[in-house]
Order: structure tokens, then C-alpha cells, then sequence
């Protein structure tokens, strides 16, 4: 770099990476995807949330028949327990390979209902795994974490798009989401669905999104939704914001037919 470079501040990483520079960073976060969803010609997206700590089947039968003769009660349970939630690993990417087999017949110039997750392991890969199986297109939104992977090996070239900021990551969430799939997981999924409900429910997102949450049993005790609409502290009507899946066929037509009316007719069209 030469030196009338070096001393422009847009090239000083010490500058850029300061407090003083935090909304060049920001808006970076903004236009950096933005110019990347333009440059590969995609329109719109389908996400999919839900637990980094699952594992495929596959995987988790290979822990499982490796463990030691000798490990402690606690450690097998658990293995036999990531072999159970495995199943969930297996749906994402079956559905994600429906959805994207489905777009894909759709005739338009740009990429439509494009799978999308949050680049990670877990359901995230599984999701970008079953649209990669499809030979669709497969972004993945991920963030830089402490301790825990931050791309998937199934993301497409150029698609892998890394923040730092979680607001800027989940602002690329919603903008383009025409559908969203959300499959068990922990504090971070708990949080990407209710702010998603929250948005919707107060009008801020205006667009009409059909939601799945997949596995009934999961969802109704993790939160009791009839329960918040007997007190009153959400609307009965509220509860009609999402739909609750137990099968991977079941979400795909509800999917599709939703889609169909809101985002390829009708008033999102």
C-alpha cells in the first residue's frame, strides 16, 4: 500500500477498528451483504434457525459406538440423547432439499426463497447441507463466537457472510425472509423467534412470513402458548403468527402454499 493510501483513514485499521469508527463498521455490515445478495442475483430467502449442538445421525451413531467401556453414565445419556435429537438434523436438511428443489422450478431471473441459516453447525448446517444436496444456492449469515464454529463446509462460494455485529445479522435475517422454519434449539433460537413475533405482532414487520416451528412436543413445553392467551398477555389471534409442524411433509406444503399466496400473488407479490 503506498503511502497516500496509508494515511487515508478508510484504509487505517486502527481507525476503522476504533469507537470513532464503529458506524463505518455498521454500515459496512450493511452494504457489505447487500452487495453480495445483488452480486449472486438473489431475491429473497427462506431461514432456517435452530440449534448448533445437533448432530446427524449418522455422526451421532459414530460417538456413540466409539464411547469407551468405561464412560460414566452421565456422558452415555447425553450421546444417546444427541442420537435421539439427531432426527431433527436429518428433517432440516430433507426440508431444506424440498423447498430448494421447489424454488428452483419457479421461472424467474433472480434467485428466489433462497435457504438460508446462520452458517454454523448444528441445524444451520443441516439446513445449508440439504439445499447444497439439491444443487441450489446456500448462504450462510454467520457471526465471529468465542467458542463455536462459524461456518459450515455446505455454505456456497461467495455466500458465507461473516458478522460481528448480532442487530446487523439479524436485520439480514428478516430483510429478505419470505419464510421461516425454526426447529428445536436453546437461547439463541428462543430469542430469534420471539423477536421475529414480536416484530410481527407489533406491525414493525410489516410483510406477511409464514413461520413453522417443527416438533410439537418441543414447542409446547418449551413455551406454553395457550397459557399466555388465557391471561390475556398475548392475543388469542396471536397464535395464529405461527404454525406448528410434526412432519417434514406437513411443513413443506404449508410452506408452499403460503408462499404461493403471499409472496408469488397476492399482497407481497
Amino acid at each position: 500500500m503506498n503511502k497516500e493510501n496509508k494515511d487515508r483513514f478508510y484504509y487505517n485499521k486502527e481507525f476503522l477498528g476504533s469507537p470513532e469508527g464503529r458506524s463505518i463498521r455498521l454500515l459496512s455490515e450493511y452494504y457489505g451483504p447487500l452487495q453480495r445478495f445483488k452480486r449472486n442475483k438473489i431475491q429473497d430467502t427462506i431461514v432456517f434457525f435452530g440449534s448448533a449442538r445437533l448432530k446427524s445421525t449418522a455422526d451421532a451413531k459414530q460417538t456413540l459406538a466409539d464411547a469407551p467401556s468405561d464412560i460414566s453414565k452421565d456422558d452415555r445419556k447425553q450421546m444417546e440423547t444427541d442420537l435421539e435429537m439427531s432426527r431433527y438434523y436429518e428433517s432440516a436438511r430433507e426440508l431444506a432439499y424440498k423447498m430448494t428443489k421447489w424454488s428452483k422450478g419457479l421461472k424467474h431471473k433472480k434467485k428466489r426463497f433462497i435457504v438460508t441459516s446462520g452458517g454454523g453447525p448444528g441445524i444451520m448446517e443441516a439446513a445449508n447441507r440439504g439445499a447444497s444436496e439439491a444443487d441450489g444456492l446456500a448462504v450462510g449469515l454467520s457471526i465471529s463466537l468465542p467458542f463455536e464454529q462459524s461456518r459450515n463446509e455446505w455454505i456456497s462460494n461467495d455466500l458465507e457472510i461473516n458478522f460481528h455485529y448480532f442487530f446487523m445479522r439479524k436485520f439480514w435475517f428478516l430483510y429478505l425472509a419470505k419464510a421461516m422454519v425454526v426447529w428445536p434449539g436453546g437461547f439463541g433460537t428462543l430469542d430469534e423467534v420471539m423477536e421475529v413475533l414480536t416484530l410481527i405482532q407489533t406491525q414493525k414487520l410489516r410483510k406477511q412470513i409464514p413461520i413453522v416451528l417443527f416438533d410439537s412436543h418441543f414447542w409446547n413445553e418449551v413455551v406454553n402458548w395457550e397459557f399466555l392467551a388465557d391471561k390475556g398477555v398475548i392475543s388469542r389471534s396471536d397464535l395464529d403468527l405461527f404454525h406448528i409442524s410434526d412432519t417434514v411433509e406437513d411443513a413443506y406444503k404449508y410452506l408452499t402454499k403460503k408462499i404461493r399466496a403471499t409472496h408469488l400473488r397476492g399482497p407481497n407479490f
